[in-house]
């Protein structure tokens, strides 16, 4: 540490709150059942955000042991301070949402002085034993490191596979009898950019796979093939139907004249009858539990409600497989190296029986082996059976099959399927005020991200609260008059609002003329990529969309229409944006359309996309000038 500390370092801009000046990662594989990892970091403050880094976690589960535990201070001026083992404290992991029961816990040390200008440093040994022959080494992180090492030791005949992610291949030198040693010099951080990708999926990494003396081991990953062999040996015999869930699947189905009317009911069941609730206890962080157990519960987190709805099917006869992803798309892409540090959620794939063609199951791809399989989330309560949300769509995911794992993407949705039809017929008076009807009707994630807000609301009062919130954004005064809400737990039918409103002084007098701004509602600009800074990654869209506005206003007796602003037709392949004026008689018709068609935008592209937001903000500003009539 006071080497690090005493070296020179380049001048970091103002948004740097620390840099890493020397980490180091020691692997030291004793068997296949024990693991010693050593880690030695050092950081300089250079920023009060800094300090943040003086707080050291560590965790361990009753497969991870912490063996050692110690922290350091080096202060520009003064004493160093040291933190021993003995002043650590332990902590529980943080249980998000409906996770109810993990193992994991942390060991904590506070470093004292983590203040800039002061370098900070822990040591810590954990003593593993692995589920799987696997290391992943992440050197690239939100802040600058100056020197990252890596050193692996295996046993003799031992063997190892190491795979580089999002970094140029580096290449080891040999640091004794089996042991190999990697280093990596000035890795630049990653900061956040808005809309960017998973930061595993851009992020510098090393994947060490490894190989006993004889050959691969059941948990080492050579292949994607090799870790699906691995899920499977976890499902083997779970998924057998109990009576119970036999006597279930017999209910649901009853009356039902079609298998896809059977595979709708078992989806509703699973989806809305099975909370979702997590207890991932050592291996259950992989390993589903029994079908039979989930059914009696009545709960299970992601991988247990695929699992049970796959044994539910195979009582109608239809085939399904587990399909490991990652719910932020970019985290695994067709050039990751087979590895099981990127999934963090489990769905289901289903073999469609031949001839099934319903217009309904939109989320299929054609397997060369399987035929049509269909995706789906059985987690997700919002979404029918046949799509998927957005974020899975053109995503890649494990697909487990019985002789073996096959990464593939899954299919994007047509953009038609995810969107909002808004219509209005409003009238404007010559005060200004304008009173009218919006009907809006929502498909996909456009019509579930409203039901999951209003899920739990029960006072018709904050039903409206989406109205609002969207009147507010585009309107500087306003008063609902009426609102219904449309569909709002009938998730296989469109989502609407249905309300009326009034808005005073909504068209502004200049000078004898009336401004008025033909796009009433609705914002689709945005305003990230306005900054000094070039684009460093890929813009991702949430999915596919399509949104409509189409606004009537009638203009008040005695004035006509002066000056209308010309159509917009702007179409960059990505998405596309267009909107036209009208003037029928007494009406102003404005009409447009915004489609999202591609879901990732290249880095070179970013500025064609702060183009055609610009376009669009232009668009929402303009105003159709009335003038009064001639006598």
């Amino acid at each position: 540490m006071h080497a690090a500390a005493a070296a020179p370092l380049p001048a970091y801009d103002e948004k740097t709150d620390a840099v890493l000046l020397y980490s180091s990662t020691d692997v030291a594989v004793v068997s296949v059942d024990k693991i010693r990892t050593t880690v030695r970091e050092a950081y300089k403050i250079l920023r009060p955000d800094g300090r943040k880094l003086g707080k050291v976690h560590v965790y361990f589960n009753p497969q991870r042991k912490i063996k050692s535990l110690h922290g350091w201070c080096i202060p520009a001026s003064g004493k160093d301070f040291e933190v021993k083992d003995k002043d650590s404290t332990e902590i529980a992991l943080e249980l998000m949402g409906a996770e109810l029961i993990d193992d994991t816990k942390y060991r904590v040390i506070d470093i004292p002085a983590s203040d800039p200008g002061n370098v900070i440093g822990y040591e810590y040994e954990v003593e593993e034993k692995p589920f799987f022959l696997q290391d992943i080494w992440e050197f690239q992180e939100s802040d600058p490191v100056r020197e990252s090492h890596y050193s692996l030791q295996l046993p003799a005949g031992w063997e190892y596979k190491a795979s580089w992610m999002n970094h140029a291949e580096v290449k080891p030198t040999e640091a004794g009898s089996n042991s190999w040693h990697w280093t990596v010099t000035d890795v630049e951080a990653i900061r956040h950019e808005p809309a960017m990708p998973a930061f595993r999926g851009i992020a510098g990494q090393l994947v060490i796979t490894l190989f006993p003396a004889g050959g691969k081991a059941p948990s080492g990953f050579a292949e994607w093939q090799d870790l699906g062999k691995w899920v499977n040996a976890l499902l083997a015999g779970r998924g057998d139907a109990s009576p119970e869930i036999k006597q279930q699947v017999a209910s649901l189905t009853a009356g039902k004249s079609t298998q896809l009317e059977k595979m709708q009911a078992i989806a509703h069941f699973v989806q809305h009858e099975i909370r979702y609730v997590a207890i991932e206890l050592g291996i259950g962080g992989w390993q589903p539990h029994p079908a039979a157990e989930v059914y009696a519960h009545r709960y299970g987190d992601c991988k247990d409600k695929a699992l049970l709805m796959r044994s539910m099917l195979k009582e109608i006869g239809v085939d399904s497989f587990q399909v490991a992803i990652n719910t932020r798309r970019g985290a695994i892409l067709a050039s990751t190296p087979p590895h099981n540090y990127g999934f963090n959620h489990n769905i289901i794939a289903v073999k469609l029986p031949d001839g099934m063609n319903d217009p309904s199951l939109v989320a299929t791809v054609q397997h060369p082996k399987l035929g049509k399989i269909l995706f789906f989330d059985p987690t997700d309560e919002m979404t029918p059976f046949g799509q998927i949300r957005g974020s899975l769509q053109a995503n890649y995911a494990l697909l487990v099959m019985p002789d073996g794992g096959e990464l593939l993407a899954l299919p994007q949705q047509p953009s038609a399927m995810n969107g909002i039809e808004r219509t209005g017929k409003l009238a404007l008076n010559d005060k200004g005020m304008l009173t009218g009807q919006i009907k809006e009707t929502r498909l996909g994630e456009r019509a579930s991200s409203e039901r999951w807000a209003l899920r739990s609301v029960t006072k018709n009062e904050d039903r409206i609260k989406p109205i609002e919130s969207l009147l507010s954004g585009s309107l500087s005064n306003f008063q609902i008059t009426h609102a219904v809400i449309l569909n709002l737990n009938v998730t296989d039918q469109p989502f609407g609002f249905d309300y009326t409103f009034q808005s005073p002084e909504y068209a502004k007098n200049v000078g004898g003329l009336l401004l008025v701004r033909p796009r009433v509602l609705g914002v689709k600009a945005e305003g990230f990529l306005e900054t000094k800074e070039p684009r460093r990654f890929p813009i991702e869209f949430e999915g596919p969309v399509r949104d409509t506005d189409n606004f009537e206003i009638t203009i008040p007796a005695g004035y006509q229409v002066d000056e209308v602003p010309a159509p917009v037709d702007a179409d960059y392949g990505f998405a596309s944006y267009h909107s036209k004026i009208e003037v029928k008689s007494n009406v102003i018709d404005y009409t447009r359309t915004f489609e999202v068609k591609e879901l990732s935008v290249p880095t070179v592209r970013a500025e064609d996309l702060r183009k055609l937001y610009r376009i669009i903000a232009s668009d929402e500003r303009n105003n159709v000038v009335l003038k009064a009539a001639a006598k």
